[in-house]
């Protein structure tokens, strides 16, 4: 159940990527995180769902056209953290990025997302 609980809030909050119009964005994330959510993301760390939500909002009007995320993994859920692995892909080709995420729930709702974008260096 609790995985579930999980993979539901996750694929909300992937969805406002993929969201038919850049006004829908705001329902999504507010269905999926809280409204104090701290996110590590590539740029440093943000705080709140107004900052997740420029974030979104940037990824979706990326230079080479409006792309696509997609979770491409199962949930993994030790306890309330969760992990997933997701691919953004921009169209015809254009540039693809993947990673994993890793996120904390409280009461249902994501209140941490850390963003691992990429694989990690060999060394």
């Amino acid at each position: 159940m609790q995985e579930e609980t999980a993979r539901t809030a996750i694929d909300t909050f992937i969805s406002a990527f993929n969201a038919p119009d850049d006004r829908d964005v705001t329902g999504l994330l507010s269905r999926s995180l809280t409204s104090d959510v701290v996110f590590w993301g590539p740029l440093g760390r943000r705080e709140g769902i107004e900052a997740v939500e420029q974030f979104v909002l940037d990824i979706r009007h990326h230079p080479e056209g409006t792309g696509t995320m997609v979770r491409c993994s199962a949930v993994d859920m030790p306890d309330e953290w969760a992990r997933y692995q997701w691919v953004f892909a921009t169209p015809e080709g254009g540039p693809r990025l993947a990673g994993t995420d890793v996120v904390h729930l409280c009461r249902s709702l994501i209140d941490q997302i850390i963003v691992f974008a990429g694989e990690p260096s060999a060394h």
